[in-house]
């Protein structure tokens, strides 16, 4: 791994000599730049923080993977057996470090690009970055990942609650917080998990506020785990696979409407479609049953230093965690190219690109029900590709001019 600062190559007929740039040295990042280096192309990754995988470093203490280790692995370096099927966070971070050494990766940490913007010479892009730094690429991959930038809703009245308020991307593990009463702000999985978590570690009483019923699967029936079954199904027809997953879901897993998670009446693949996936359940089916996790309505605001739900209760917890996600944090980067739509994601991703934006890359910015890293594993090879074919359609053009 390099840490030094990249060259810009100099602007001119050359165009060969310029890197593909990579933004973002997460699983994503590290995927494309092996993928890339594979086919001869040198590929530089471009990471703000100082090491490798920074998202991962900063996940809770429980984290595993819900997905298997086996399809979890990014192109040309297995993971080891020793991590289990389920890999702990610590482990995927040692396997990034691990992938990025073994592949001999170009990386240059402590570089956060800011702006990305066509080449003058109309060739490629020029990336503005910290410390004055104008580097410029043959292509860039932007791969700074979904989880980027949090997110807490601006409730009214936030600022005269008294006691603790938190995003779940600060949340570490449950020591902080034992003998207290503790809600916890939103249902995915990370909601989920830590509400999980909070009450195996202690605390005096954990509520789980909810505003839309998720769809609970089990992790894995039987040995076989849901992951499997997402791979199978996920070329199939939407409402087929919603049918199929409402009965799998009505046997796995018991009806929680007496205790506040009613099953939902939209289909778990329709949801998906839509952005949302299912929780992958690690426990809170067991917690809500027997009702050491409680679940209310959803926060709507704040009153009187106190949290005020949706049906008019009034709550006065002594720490409230937000699990109400992130922001893509693209706006600023790539706003201005025309290539977000009107929730700041990606218009194209993967090998596709964006009109009127040739050579400029997403990955990592979709959520699917088959599992992140298998999918950018998948990525990081079509745009690979991608990049590769595009490279020699440019050369065959300066051949002839």
């Amino acid at each position: 791994m390099a840490d030094s600062t990249p060259s810009a190559p100099t602007a001119g007929p050359k165009h060969a000599d310029r890197p593909v740039y990579v933004i973002g040295g997460g699983p994503g990042g590290l995927s494309v730049a092996h993928a890339l280096r594979a086919r001869g192309v040198r590929a530089v990754v471009l990471e703000r923080s100082g090491a490798v995988g920074a998202s991962w470093r900063g996940h809770y203490d429980r984290l595993r993977l819900h997905t298997t280790r086996r399809l979890s692995a990014l192109p040309g370096l297995p993971m080891p057996r020793r991590f289990g099927r389920w890999v702990a966070r610590d482990n995927v971070v040692r396997y990034l470090e691990k992938y990025a050494e073994h592949h001999e990766l170009e990386i240059v940490t402590g570089v956060e690009v800011s702006r990305v913007e066509p080449a003058p010479d109309g060739t490629g892009w020029l990336l503005r970055a910290t410390g004055g730094r104008e580097l410029t690429g043959s292509a860039v991959v932007v791969a700074t990942g979904f989880n980027h930038t949090p997110r807490v809703p601006d409730w009214p009245g936030r600022e005269g609650y008294r006691g603790e308020l938190t995003h779940a991307g600060r949340y570490r593990n449950a020591q902080p917080y034992a003998g207290r009463d503790v809600l916890v702000v939103g249902v995915g999985n990370t909601g989920a998990e830590i509400a999980v978590d909070l009450v195996e570690g202690g605390a005096a009483r954990v509520r789980l506020a909810v505003r839309t019923t998720p769809h609970i699967v089990r992790r894995s029936t039987f040995g076989w785990a849901a992951q499997y079954s997402s791979v199978l199904v996920r070329r199939l027809p939407v409402r087929l696979v919603d049918r199929l997953a409402r009965t799998m879901c009505r046997i796995s897993v018991p009806d929680l409407t007496a205790q506040g998670l009613p099953r939902p009446d939209t289909g778990l693949y329709s949801r998906v479609r839509q952005g949302a996936v299912p929780v992958l359940d690690v426990g809170l089916v067991d917690a809500v049953r027997t009702g050491s996790v409680e679940v209310v309505a959803a926060v709507d605001g704040f009153e009187d230093g106190k949290v005020r739900l949706a049906d008019g209760t009034l709550l006065q917890p002594d720490a409230v965690i937000a699990a109400t996600g992130y922001a893509r944090g693209l706006e600023n980067l790539v706003g201005h190219l025309d290539v977000l739509d009107g929730r700041g994601r990606p218009v194209a991703h993967g090998a596709r690109t964006a009109s009127g934006a040739p050579g400029l890359h997403f990955t990592g910015f979709t959520n699917p029900i088959s599992g992140m890293l298998r999918e950018l594993a998948r990525d990081a090879e079509k745009i690979a590709k991608a990049v590769v074919r595009d490279q020699r359609r440019a050369a065959r053009r300066r051949t002839a001019s």
